[in-house]
């Protein structure tokens, strides 16, 4: 069966339609949505077999994933990760923003994903589709970017397109409009350290 194409409006999800994904979510399916850059791909952390699928999808091995959490915002950042006070003040400044942050993880973290990495990535973008799906599910999604295999144009932008190139491999494609393709900037926040990793969308001014 081909994946559900949602239409969502991006500056007022309908709650109707954010409650159906959600309900998808908790049932193990995968879903391709915007964010405040690029268009991701994603499932609930809790779900090993959903996050098992996603790393066949990507060609890695799950243990070997490199995959961030979207988050609402920062109130329950300390169950998967450990922040310092500076790298948190920033993160308060720049958050909801087109930026990844590179954090030390909690003993959770390797549990949640099958991995034996000390790092996690965290997102809190500035796109209300992502974040009304995690305030509404109640915990973080996985993200990972959808790369297209043009070398011009890395991101795949419309949401046809990516219906029509992932519908047989995920559950659900949320069309919010068109989205960028320029990725997040990383930044490595790791004990006292701070270090733009990538400059992406997010202005690095500090």
């Amino acid at each position: 069966m081909p994946a559900e194409y949602i239409h969502i409006h991006p500056q007022t999800p309908e709650e109707r339609k954010i409650r159906h994904v959600v309900s998808a979510l908790r049932d193990g399916a995968v879903i391709i949505y915007p964010t405040d850059t690029i268009y991701g791909m994603g499932c609930d952390i809790h779900n090993a077999r959903a996050v098992e699928r996603i790393a066949r999808i990507k060609g890695i091995k799950p243990q070997k994933n490199d995959f961030s959490f979207i988050c609402y915002d920062l109130s329950h950042i300390a169950d998967y990760a450990r922040v310092d006070n500076g790298a948190f003040k920033l993160m308060k400044r720049l958050l909801p923003g087109p930026y990844t942050f590179i954090l030390d993880a909690t003993n959770r973290v390797p549990k949640l994903l099958n991995t034996n990495k000390k790092t996690v990535g965290i997102r809190v973008p500035d796109h209300e589709i992502p974040r009304r799906i995690v305030y509404e599910l109640g915990n973080p999604i996985i993200t990972t970017s959808i790369k297209d295999d043009d070398e011009i144009i890395e991101y795949p932008t419309d949401p046809e397109i990516i219906f029509e190139r992932f519908q047989h491999q995920v559950d659900i494609v949320i069309d919010g409009g068109y989205g960028g393709n320029v990725p997040s900037t990383i930044i490595r926040a790791e004990g006292t350290e701070v270090e733009v990793v990538r400059e992406g969308l997010g202005v690095v001014d500090f």
